[in-house]
C-alpha cells in the first residue's frame, strides 16, 4: 500500500449560517461558513445548485464573479450579491 503525503490535514471548528430566501427567479439555499483559513473569506455553498465559493467583498465586485461561480444570470446574481454584501 502507498503511503499518502499530505499537504494539511487540520480540524478546525466553524461558524456556519444556513438561509433560504426567494428572489425574483428562484430560491437560494446557502450555508455560509465562517473560518479563520481563508483569509476573512466565508465559504459559500448554494445547496441546490451544488456550487461553491470562498467569497470576501472583493470578490462580490469582481464583474461575473458570481453569475460564473454559481451559474447565474446577471440579475440572479446581482440579488445573491445584494444578500451577501453585508453579511461578508
Amino acid at each position: 500500500m502507498t503511503e499518502r503525503f499530505f499537504l494539511y490535514d487540520e480540524t478546525e471548528a466553524t461558524k456556519t449560517r444556513y438561509v433560504s430566501f426567494v428572489g425574483e427567479n428562484q430560491r437560494f439555499d446557502l450555508a455560509i461558513m465562517q473560518t479563520g483559513r481563508y483569509y476573512g473569506k466565508s465559504i459559500v455553498l448554494d445547496i441546490q445548485g451544488s456550487r461553491f465559493g470562498i467569497l470576501g467583498q472583493d470578490d462580490l465586485d469582481e464583474e461575473g464573479y458570481l453569475e460564473f461561480a454559481y451559474n447565474l444570470s446577471e440579475e440572479d446574481a446581482d440579488e445573491l450579491r445584494d444578500f451577501l454584501r453585508p453579511i461578508l
